[in-house]
């Protein structure tokens, strides 16, 4: 760990929390976890001290091929010898731009960026503009839309963010339709749009989806879908078109280039076009971002869509996971202890719960399994299923599962901290450090 240690200290001397993302940062992850990559293949990654790792973070469920997928580097490669960028718009962003609405019925235009937060906030940005309206309404239950004021001010963390700004971001329930219908009600006039996730850690019943879309038209109120992890993880089209919703404005990112940097922003045309140049309208300053169709990214992105259509990438995904949860689940019921250590939401995507003597999510005990699968070299900080995960790989993980839960499980049965050898895992949203 000398190299480690050594990377460490310089990322926190250097860099604000030592990463550039929260969920990065060390305090996230158990003592034993790897402080410094150096490089990932496939679904291997390797830290600066040499020891290697299943990973199943994905860089944060960006990538969904592999980690330097030849296909997809390649086709990056070829668009940064074009130059990487332009005065002027360039051949492979229009091109992308054609594929991305052709491929999504429901996406007329779309605007490219380099993260998440710069479309989600664009899309609020549309929706008030479009409406005139001021509230956003955001489900409660999912963690996060964007680093911006509109969002972030409706956290825990809210430091810097005005009280006015926090006051505009009202709050509804997934799945619990009346929770939408009275926030629309008691708002009622004032709400420009509404946003949340197709599905987290839980799955939408009774047509919530759908439903939330009828009274979004029965009010007025733009409907977003924030498809950041279910695009091109559920389905090509995104999880809108596993549930069979179809949105106003839609947003992507993470594995729509297999980890390039590249978000989109896509919707109907009458709103998207509120950014545009249409003689006699009042301007709407949407996205401008010198590097926002990098040409490279977007290489990546014709190229990952083109990896899908040919090898079924969804389809194994869907696979995989499956294979894995089952795993888990079976473990946990040779020790008893389901109850205490169980998968929730899509197969695809799914969530592992790890529970204190009480039966409610403990950090202290999540900390034992992780840092017991560390030492087995699985890094598995969440479970975000690769295309090159191989039953090869997972095999290995529910060999280390398998040993890992026991020793959680007489964590639950003793004193925990004597289980844990550095750190416990701190969630990202809280006051204070």
């Amino acid at each position: 760990m000398v190299k480690n240690e050594e990377y460490s200290r310089k990322a926190h001397c250097f860099i604000p929390a030592g990463a550039h993302t929260y969920s990065r940062t060390d305090e996230v992850f158990p003592g034993n976890a790897p402080k410094v990559i150096e490089r990932s293949k496939g679904v291997y990654t390797w830290d600066v001290d040499g020891n290697e790792y299943i990973d199943y973070g994905m860089a944060c469920r960006s990538v969904t091929v592999g980690y330097d997928y030849d296909r997809i580097s390649n086709a990056a490669i070829r668009q940064i010898h074009n130059g990487n960028t332009a005065t002027k718009a360039s051949k492979v962003e229009v091109e992308a731009a054609e594929l991305m609405c052709s491929l999504f019925p429901w996406v007329d235009m779309v605007k490219f960026a380099k993260n998440g937060s710069t479309v989600t906030s664009a899309a609020v940005k549309l929706a008030r503009a479009y409406t005139g309206r001021k509230y956003v309404a955001r489900c409660r239950e999912h963690s996060f839309f964007s680093y911006d004021d509109w969002f972030i001010g409706d956290t825990v963390m809210d430091a810097g963010i005005p009280e006015e700004v926090k006051a505009l971001t009202l709050q509804f329930s997934f799945n619990d339709i009346n929770s939408v219908r009275n926030l629309f009600e008691e708002y009622k006039g004032r709400i420009a749009a509404l946003i949340m996730e197709p599905c987290d850690s839980e799955e939408p019943k009774d047509d919530f989806l759908q439903e939330v879309g009828k009274l979004c038209r029965e009010y007025g109120v733009v409907y977003i879908l924030d498809e950041m992890i279910t695009g091109f993880r559920w389905d090509l089209q995104g999880a809108c078109k596993y549930y069979g919703v179809e949105p106003d404005l839609v947003t992507f990112g993470k594995g729509m280039a297999n980890g390039f940097s590249v978000a989109a922003l896509g919707g109907r045309r009458e709103i998207m076009d509120l950014g545009g140049l249409t003689p006699g309208r009042e301007r709407v300053f949407l996205i401008s971002t010198t590097h926002g169709a990098e040409m490279g990214s977007l290489g990546a992105l014709i190229e990952t869509i083109h990896v899908y259509e040919e090898l079924n990438v969804t389809d194994h995904i869907w696979k995989m996971g499956k294979r894995i949860v089952s795993g888990l689940r079976e473990i946990a019921e040779e020790y008893s202890l389901q109850d205490y250590f169980y998968i929730e939401g899509a197969e695809c995507s799914p969530n592992f719960v790890v529970c204190g003597k009480d039966g409610k999510a403990s950090f202290m005990h999540r900390t034992v399994f992780c840092q017991e699968m560390i030492k087995a070299g699985i890094l598995m900080p969440y479970i975000a299923i690769a295309y090159e995960h191989t039953e090869k790989e997972i095999d290995r993980t529910l060999e280390a599962a398998r040993k890992s839960i026991k020793v959680y499980g007489e964590s639950l049965n003793g004193d925990v901290e004597q289980f844990i050898e550095g750190n416990v895992i701190k969630p990202v949203f809280r006051k204070y450090n």
